[in-house]
């Protein structure tokens, strides 16, 4: 993803300079245990990406079925392409989960004392490389699942055929693997427009509220500068003349979103309010910036998945330029 990327958190008084290794951050002994811990939910977020993307949907199938509800060839025929597709939403799910417990470690770690934030973020750069592979993941799955609707209707289709007992011993031993409580819990997922970014924002949150010891500020200042980190790489030259491809700008694009919300969620006035860590303005720009296509995504989700957008607090400006 490019050399090493020196930042100034220039608008922010008293953080210092430092380097943020995106590409070649490799664990100390003392990050090793939660490194490994993380790394074993990370080395499966490719083939989740990718099977996401290969989702095809069992809409004709579907419609046939319930055009057609005495044809019991139909009926199979839609069950039978329904199910494995269950299977694989599951997997996301419980890969989501997975992601939960991994972000918390991750917190816990770059926010724990003696240290502030941003000495975590200088000392423990491998850690902090995973923060971003975790939020740039999240952003991915999060676009790519806006772009399937087919997933509620076939989930929908699976639901409504399950509770109605309408077939019978029609591999109805998928209800081992996926049963009411589980399906209960992958609707509400699903029914998110980014469910991922839900996840972590929820799991942020909760971390905050049963973390009570450790200052709310440890949290939120660790957001706010991973996202003046991306911004300053995003919007300077000399920084961002360094990346090597297109996809590490998608990448800082999407970590920066992604903590942004995040702390959006978390700190009590939001990232809109004025006395936000976070120069939303500027980052709103960088990102207006780019390629339409390459931000739509992410601009939706500052719109629609942040917490204090429609604030009285929030300037009018900031609206403005997100509508």
């Amino acid at each position: 993803m490019g050399n090493l990327l020196k930042v100034l958190t220039r608008e922010i008084e008293n953080y210092p300079h430092f380097f943020l290794d995106f590409e070649n951050a490799q664990p100390t002994e003392g990050e090793r245990e939660v490194w490994n811990q993380v790394n074993s939910v990370l080395q499966d977020s490719e083939s989740i990406l990718s099977g996401l993307q290969a989702y095809k949907g069992a809409g004709q199938e579907i419609r046939d079925a319930i055009q057609n509800p005495s044809d019991l060839m139909l009926q199979e025929r839609a069950w039978n392409s329904v199910c494995p597709l269950v299977i694989k939403l599951k997997n996301f799910y419980s890969f989501s989960l997975r992601l939960e417990e991994a972000l918390q470690s991750l917190l816990e770690s770059l926010t724990c004392p003696p240290f502030t934030p941003t000495q975590h973020l200088e000392r423990e750069q491998a850690l902090a490389k995973q923060f971003a592979e975790i939020l740039h993941f999240t952003l991915r799955f999060d676009e790519l699942k806006m772009r399937i609707p087919a997933i509620q209707n076939d989930f929908s289709y699976y639901r409504r055929t399950i509770s109605r007992n309408r077939i019978n011993n029609m591999n109805l031993d998928i209800e081992s693997e996926v049963n009411n409580e589980m399906a209960n819990r992958m609707s509400l997922f699903y029914a998110e427009a980014t469910p991922m970014l839900k996840t972590l924002s929820n799991a942020t949150t909760n971390f905050v509220t049963e973390n009570k010891t450790l200052p709310l500020e440890n949290t939120t200042d660790c957001l706010s500068t991973m996202a003046s980190v991306c911004k300053v790489m995003l919007e300077t030259p000399e920084y961002s003349s360094r990346f090597s491809s297109e996809d590490t700008l998608l990448f800082c694009m999407r970590v920066m979103v992604g903590v942004i919300i995040l702390y959006d969620h978390v700190h009590p006035n939001g990232a809109f309010n004025k006395s936000s860590k976070i120069d939303m303005k500027g980052c709103i720009k960088v990102l207006k910036d780019q390629p339409a296509d390459n931000v739509e995504g992410l601009l939706n989700a500052l719109k629609f998945t942040t917490k204090h957008l429609n604030d009285e607090s929030t300037p009018k400006n900031i609206r403005t330029m997100l509508q």
